[in-house]
């Protein structure tokens, strides 16, 4: 799918024009894979990068553009099971063009910093902006779903919830990985402010961009830290739950074995003394030594405070 737009009146609207400067691809077909390796000179590898969620963000230079490849939070849906994955954007910058492709139409030019857009790599700046502020708000996601499974695996003795904690640090460590590849992509870009004629105020944004990067990174390695402390902490609360059930089914069971056993002592086909001596009575002489000896043994449990 091919989406047009162009830069007026310092804002990006929508359009239909073919000589259109910014064009965004998400999930181009074969014809646009062809026109863009063909007409527009992007490198067939680099094209397949765009798309690939594994690929490391870089910057490489081709003779009439620059390709940058960089990471962001893929969409997150139901089916996913607490699994948050990464997605990778290709920026392409010509002279006179902005191209973008991307796996899925995830890619938004919402909120404050594009309302006011002066220039092609003003704009790139500010998608990468967006990108970082993306996974900044993942995290703010990932610290509240941690908070919820901590409270369920404290009150639980399944693993269910204890496997989802296991999956949100595996995201973690993915999300790690993208962000730093991205602070690299971003020094990338400062070392290479010339080539790619970025302005004075274009070098301040970058310069806040590594700060904002920095601070990116470091929030998800504390999450990280914090959530593989839970994790192994979670564990031993999971395991001393159910020595706690198994403790409380032990007793329930020896309260119940000592009447059982008084029941069949007195059960057996043979004459009994208390037959004799005590004739119907001696019902309720057993039925009171088995109350009794139930008793017993919650009374002893509650003295030695088990």
């Amino acid at each position: 799918m091919l989406r047009r737009l162009e830069i007026l009146n310092r804002r990006l609207s929508e359009t239909d024009a073919e000589d259109a400067r910014i064009l965004l691809y998400v999930a181009p077909d074969e014809a646009e894979r062809k026109y863009l390796t063909d007409e527009l000179g992007i490198d067939p590898h680099t094209l397949t990068s765009a798309s690939d969620p594994d690929e490391l963000g870089r910057v490489e230079f081709e003779p009439n553009h620059a390709a940058i490849i960089f990471k962001r939070p893929k969409q997150y849906c139901a089916d996913d099971n607490f699994f948050f994955k990464i997605s990778s954007v290709g920026i392409f910058l010509f002279r006179e063009r902005l191209v973008f492709v991307v796996a899925e139409d995830n890619l938004r030019f919402e909120g404050k910093h594009f309302q006011q857009i002066n220039s092609l790599e003003e704009l790139l700046l500010k998608v990468v902006f967006r990108c970082i502020w993306h996974f900044e708000e993942h995290l703010k996601v990932f610290n509240m779903i941690a908070e919820e499974l901590e409270h369920k695996v404290n009150l639980s003795m399944e693993n269910k919830h204890l496997l989802h904690m296991f999956t949100l640090e595996k995201s973690l460590v993915y999300y790690l990985n993208a962000i730093s590849s991205n602070g690299r992509v971003i020094e990338k870009l400062k070392a290479l402010a010339t080539r790619f004629r970025f302005t004075t105020e274009d070098v301040e944004f970058l310069d806040d961009l590594t700060i904002e990067n920095a601070q990116c990174h470091e929030m998800a390695n504390t999450y990280s830290q914090v959530l593989a402390s839970l994790v192994g902490a979670r564990v031993s609360v999971v395991s001393n739950n159910l020595n706690v059930l198994m403790k409380r089914l032990m007793i329930v069971t020896i309260g119940l074995m000592l009447p059982t056993a008084v029941f069949s002592l007195f059960g057996m086909n043979l004459k009994l003394p208390i037959n004799e001596s005590h004739g119907a009575v001696g019902f309720w002489i057993v039925i009171v030594l088995a109350i009794l000896s139930g008793m017993s043994v919650f009374v002893m449990v509650r003295w030695k405070k088990f």
